[in-house]
C-alpha cells in the first residue's frame, strides 16, 4: 500500500493509522471523501474490536483479510487523490459522484464499490488454490465471512445517526429510516453471497491463468460500475435496491475449448 506513510501495513491498528494518515490530508474541497473514510475507520475499528473479542473462528486470518481489503480501499484513494488514470471504474464513478448529494449516497457508493469490485479480489489475495482445495478449511473462511455481517450489521443504527448529522434529511428520508435500516442491513447479506460467489468465478479464472482471470475481472468492474450509476440516480436508493436486488453477479465463464 502506498500513501502518505510508507510503513508497513501488516494490522487492523496500523490500517487504522493509515486511515487517520488520510483524513489528515484529505484537501478542503474533498469533504465526501472524508465522510466515506471516516465510516470506514469506524467499521474497521468494530471489526478490529471483534477480533480481538475472538469473534471469529481464526481471528489471524481475519485480520490478514481485513488489512487486505482496507488496503485495496487506499490504493484506489491514493491513486484518486493524485490524479491517476488507473483508478478502477467503480471508485472512479464512487469518487466523481456530485458533492451535493447527501452523506448517505456517498457512503453507499463506496460500500458498493468496495464490496463488489475489491471484496472477492480482497479474498483471493488471502485464500490460496490450495486452500480452496481444503473443504474444511474453505468452510471455516466462509463462516468468518459471514461473521463480518454481525459486526457490520451492529454498526448500522449507529452509522445512520452519524450520517444523520452530516447532511440534514427530508420528511420523507426520517419517515424512511427504519425501512432503510433494514435495507441495509439485507445489503450487507446478501451482497456477501454474492460476494462469495463471485470470489469462487475469479479463483477458477486464477487457476486457468492471468489472461482469463483479467478477463473475469474486467467484468467484474463492468457489472460493479453499472450498480454504482445505478446508485447515482434520482430516488431512494435503498428502497429501489431493495426491490431489484443488492450486490453483483459474475455468470458462469464460457466453456474455453478443450
Amino acid at each position: 500500500m502506498s500513501g502518505p506513510d510508507a510503513s508497513p501495513v501488516d494490522s487492523i491498528g496500523a490500517v487504522l493509522a493509515a486511515m487517520d494518515q488520510r483524513l489528515a490530508v484529505l484537501p478542503p474541497d474533498r469533504a465526501v471523501d472524508q465522510v466515506f473514510l471516516q465510516t470506514y475507520r469506524r467499521t474497521t475499528a468494530a471489526v478490529g474490536a471483534a477480533v480481538e473479542a475472538a469473534a471469529f473462528e481464526d481471528p489471524v486470518w481475519v485480520e490478514r483479510w481485513d488489512v487486505a481489503f482496507a488496503g485495496r480501499y487506499l490504493a484506489a484513494l491514493d491513486l484518486h487523490l493524485g490524479a491517476s488514470p488507473q483508478v478502477p471504474r467503480p471508485w472512479q464513478l464512487a469518487f466523481d459522484a456530485p458533492p451535493e448529494l447527501p452523506a448517505l449516497r456517498h457512503v453507499l457508493v463506496g460500500i458498493n464499490a468496495h464490496v463488489n469490485y475489491d471484496l472477492p479480489q480482497a479474498l483471493l489475495d488471502v485464500i490460496t488454490d490450495a486452500e480452496f482445495d481444503d473443504p474444511v478449511l474453505l468452510a471455516r473462511r466462509r463462516r468468518d465471512h459471514e461473521r463480518i455481517d454481525a459486526v457490520l450489521a451492529g454498526r448500522v443504527a449507529a452509522e445512520d445517526g452519524e450520517l444523520a448529522s452530516v447532511t440534514p434529511r427530508s420528511v420523507l428520508d426520517r419517515l424512511l429510516q427504519p425501512l432503510n435500516r433494514l435495507s441495509s442491513r439485507r445489503f450487507l447479506r446478501e451482497a456477501r453471497q454474492k460476494v462469495w460467489h463471485n470470489t469462487g468465478e475469479l479463483q477458477v479464472a486464477r487457476r486457468i491463468g492471468p489472461l482469463a482471470y483479467a478477463e473475469r475481472l474486467a467484468e467484474l468492474e463492468v457489472l460493479s460500475a453499472a450498480r454504482i450509476a445505478d446508485l447515482l440516480a434520482p430516488g431512494q436508493v435503498l428502497l429501489r435496491l431493495a426491490v431489484a436486488g443488492f450486490g453483483v453477479t459474475l455468470p458462469p465463464a464460457p466453456a474455453r475449448p478443450a
